[in-house]
């Protein structure tokens, strides 16, 4: 996952997207050059757009499940097939499955004590949520005594600031529902949103 980020910095978080936008938003984030989409598991049949998703794409993008925090929704995603998890917080009952099932894990830490708990379990690469609530310069605190750490900022991260993030020493991004303006999707303007994003995506490699 270090070598995903590190070529591509951002996570397409997807929440809430309904189905008969899904596929064209997707392909539209993916043609402006995103590879990392995360749907999120308290959005309703995110099972079903996992597999979507995955048959879709097949293996030129990587396809999480996010706020996976129960073994329900463990085992849930480990079905649709998804193809690493993500946590808000440190939940020792996905790590637990993760290192079982083998599956890549981003954990959330937002503090010291978080970050050791996932160092604990051999995750050296965890997601700082909530990002926004912070400096962006609050990485410098975390990788002063956890030097072998690599950070995803998600929360408070936008389309705006992403690349302040970048330069602050996270390692990649995962931004929600403001990676593209809304009335973008709602009126189905999927060329509009490939150049958005593509702009995105180019200026961030050029960091």
């Amino acid at each position: 996952m270090k070598q995903i980020f590190a070529q591509h910095k951002v996570c397409a978080i997807l929440r809430n997207i309904s189905p008969e936008h899904l596929t064209e938003y997707a392909e539209a984030l993916y043609n402006g050059g995103i590879r990392v989409f995360e749907v999120a598991f308290n959005t309703q049949n995110a099972g079903d757009q996992i597999r979507l998703l995955v048959h879709k794409f097949g293996g030129n993008a990587l396809l999480g499940a996010g706020t996976v925090t129960t073994k329900e929704r463990c085992l849930a995603a480990k079905e649709a097939g998804a193809q690493f998890f993500l946590t808000p917080s440190v939940c020792r009952i996905t790590m637990d499955f993760c290192r079982k099932n083998q599956i890549p894990l981003l954990p959330g830490v937002l503090t010291p004590s978080d970050v050791l708990t996932c160092l604990e379990y051999d995750y050296k690469m965890m997601k700082l949520f909530p990002a926004g609530a912070f400096p962006e310069n609050y990485i410098k605190s975390l990788k002063g005594p956890f030097e072998e750490t690599e950070y995803v900022a998600v929360g408070g991260v936008s389309a705006q600031n992403a690349g302040s993030y970048l330069k602050a020493g996270y390692i990649g991004v995962g931004i929600g529902s403001s990676l593209v303006p809304a009335e973008y999707i709602q009126k189905e303007q999927w060329g509009k949103i490939e150049g958005h994003v593509r702009k995105l995506t180019d200026g961030l490699r050029a960091e």
